[in-house]
């Protein structure tokens, strides 16, 4: 049946009636007066922001690498004297200040850096990536929550930022299994006693990397991975909100109590000292098993590795070198985060 001149009339008209019905929608939408539309001073600060997001990554990767630095120079000898007491055989050190002395007697001074050539090849990429990360996380924080913006400061959570914390030691486990590896094989060698006219077993780093790639391919270089991970996400995580929170509390205000981001250079020893003692309390035992499944020759297991280290001594094994990791804990990640700071607040200076 054909429609009718009343049934075309009628469509027109609903036709009509939805084109104004759009029509209104949008002009309601559209500012009506200056007072609605977005100041000069918003828009300004809004580009800001993107801006600062849009170069933050860089900033970060960079900072990092100057903390690293600040921190291999000044805490490698404690990681040192925590590493050999983690994989001597029982009765070799009677503890710490044992470890240093013997060091010394045997290769001077400088003995208490052996082994300092991979972190300080691998630092700058491991703690750059460790900072890049951290920076990614809040991004990921900030695009699945509200972080409410005071001070043109975000005002993270404490969940948020050890959220951020922990995401930060995925990327960061690629650059630092290996490191790690060379750094302990290169360590405990400076242990051993060498017979007249014997070599020790590594020329360097790359020598490592080259012996343990002929034995066991990729797989050997990256032993410790999953144990690595382990160790540093949630050490990651108590880390990075530890700094934040002290840092939070210590420095400036505004009149309604959010953070204004301003440095304070007491703060950022305090928080940085702090967050690294608090990083080291619950990861410890995963670490000394991963010093010494790094360190051992085969092919050892995690759960292998366990019962190793729990027939050594019971819980009382998985702590060897606690104490030199607190000790060292607090003077290097004061440098890191005190070189973090500081490099962000040059590259603030010079780029804006």
């Amino acid at each position: 049946m054909a429609p009718t001149l009343e049934d075309a009339k009628s469509k027109a008209q609903d036709t009509m009636s939805s084109v104004q019905s759009k029509a209104s929608e949008l002009k309601s939408s559209i500012p009506t007066s200056r007072d609605e539309l977005p100041s000069t001073d918003e828009l300004k600060e809004k580009a800001e922001r993107g801006a600062k997001k849009a170069g933050s990554g860089l900033r970060s990767l960079a900072a990092g690498g100057v903390g690293g630095v600040f921190a291999v120079v000044v805490g490698h000898p404690f990681d040192l004297v925590k590493v050999r007491l983690q994989t001597a055989e029982k009765g070799i050190y009677s503890g710490a200040l044992d470890v240093v002395r013997k060091t010394i007697a045997k290769d001077g001074a400088r003995g208490l850096y052996a082994g300092v050539s991979a972190p300080l090849v691998g630092v700058t990429p491991m703690f750059a990536v460790s900072f890049w990360g951290y920076d990614m996380g809040k991004k990921l924080v900030e695009a699945t929550t509200t972080v409410p913006v005071k001070n043109n400061t975000p005002q993270y959570s404490i969940g948020q930022v050890s959220a951020a914390g922990a995401f930060s030691a995925v990327p960061m486990t690629l650059i630092t299994a290996p490191f790690e590896r060379v750094k302990v094989l290169l360590q405990i060698q400076g242990q051993k006693q060498l017979a007249p006219g014997e070599k020790p077993k590594y020329a360097g780093g790359v020598d490592v990397v080259r012996q343990l790639y002929k034995e066991g391919g990729i797989k050997s270089v990256f032993r410790g991975s999953a144990m690595t991970l382990a160790r540093d996400s949630p050490g990651s995580a108590a880390y990075f909100a530890t700094y934040e929170y002290i840092k939070r509390s210590m420095s400036p205000k505004d009149a309604d109590g959010n953070a204004t981001g301003e440095l304070s250079l007491s703060a950022v020893l305090v928080a940085g000292a702090s967050a690294g003692v608090a990083m080291w309390i619950p990861v410890f035992p995963v670490d000394t098993i991963k010093s010494r499944l790094q360190s051992a020759a085969g092919n050892p297991t995690i759960g292998g590795t366990i019962r190793e280290v729990y027939g050594r001594g019971g819980i009382k094994a998985f702590f060897p070198g606690f104490g030199p990791a607190l000790a060292r804990a607090v003077p290097a990640n004061a440098a890191t985060f005190l070189g973090v700071e500081l490099a962000h607040k040059a590259m603030n200076n010079m780029f804006g």
